[in-house]
């Protein structure tokens, strides 16, 4: 079982990320036309998952806002943002911040995807939502690149997971 941080506490989540070199679990998440959107919407590309508990947060925001920007210049890439937020949330948040290069998915018909990619908050505050991660898979859904940020207050690092895509 991973551990994570927030403001200094330790955070129990359930499982882990989904070792290099591995397959990628598929999922089921729910994108902004509330519609069921699996891997197999993206085959083929390269994708960057930006797990997030929330767009409602600063560092939430700002990681979505700075891989939105980066995304556009990828050849044959998607951004996916996965968060607990409702679609309509995450949609009424992109409208308002201009952000349009990257697809917001929710998690509001299941926690599995939280569950089979080990970032589900398991106590604390924050219990039931995710923890903040990055998962880049190659085209084939092989994941290339890992990061749980070891606090949740922290920005993920960007420029390596930028670098593999």
């Amino acid at each position: 079982m991973a551990q994570t941080a927030l403001k200094g506490n330790p955070v129990n989540l359930a499982g882990e990320l989904p070792a290099v070199g591995s397959i990628a679990p598929d999922f089921k998440l729910v994108d902004k036309d509330l519609g069921d959107r699996t891997l197999a919407d993206f085959a083929g590309k390269k994708k960057l998952l930006n797990i997030v508990p929330s767009l409602d947060t600063p560092v939430c925001a700002t990681s979505t806002k700075r891989f939105n920007a980066a995304i556009g210049s990828k050849a044959n890439a998607v951004a996916l943002i996965i968060s607990a937020d409702l679609p309509f949330a995450a949609g009424r948040w992109c409208g308002a911040e201009g952000v349009d290069n990257v697809v917001t998915l929710s998690m509001m018909r299941s926690k599995n995807f939280a569950k089979d990619y080990g970032v589900l908050i398991e106590d604390g505050p924050l219990a039931g939502i995710t923890a903040r991660a990055v998962v880049v898979l190659d085209g084939d859904n092989k994941v290339v690149y890992t990061q749980l940020v070891p606090e949740i207050t922290q920005e993920p690092d960007y420029d390596s997971a930028l670098a593999v895509l």
